[in-house]
């Protein structure tokens, strides 16, 4: 009797828990207190985000030493030296659009999540819908 009450909390505990990612209409909001979280729901089930959109902070990043450059909106994740483990996606715009901000500022991106290969790999990335420069900075290193 013990057993079946332990499995029967543990089930109702799961029903509780709050959804991983925060849908708002059909936008999925990535938040800073999931962020880690979220992003990894995103790359382990892809299939149930692809073709939708998606928003998120962070500070934009560029890798200018790779052809062509890749852009990305990130933020620190945990690890043994703080810098281990970034967590986010890399953006593009899919509308002829070229001016990106500079490297560490703090954006808001909003975009619809697409696949694409590269060299015959597979990869994420937002299509770029928005792309905007915020003044206020929210958490650069996140601990989920």
């Amino acid at each position: 009797m013990f057993g079946k009450m332990k499995k029967l909390l543990f089930f109702a505990l799961i029903l509780c828990l709050p959804p991983v990612a925060s849908f708002a209409g059909d936008v999925v909001e990535i938040k800073e207190k999931m962020f880690v979280a979220q992003i990894n729901d995103v790359y382990l089930n892809p299939d149930e985000y692809l073709g939708r959109s998606i928003k998120l902070e962070g500070m934009f990043g560029l890798d200018d030493e790779i052809s062509p450059p890749v852009c990305y909106v990130f933020r620190y994740g945990p690890g043994c030296c703080g810098y281990d483990a970034n967590a986010g996606f890399e953006v593009v715009w899919k509308d002829g659009e070229t001016a990106y901000p500079n490297e560490n500022d703090w954006v808001e991106a909003a975009g619809v999540l697409e696949n694409y290969e590269d060299d015959g790999e597979p990869y994420l990335r937002l299509a770029l819908t928005s792309l905007t420069v915020k003044a206020e900075r929210g958490l650069e290193q996140v601990e989920q």
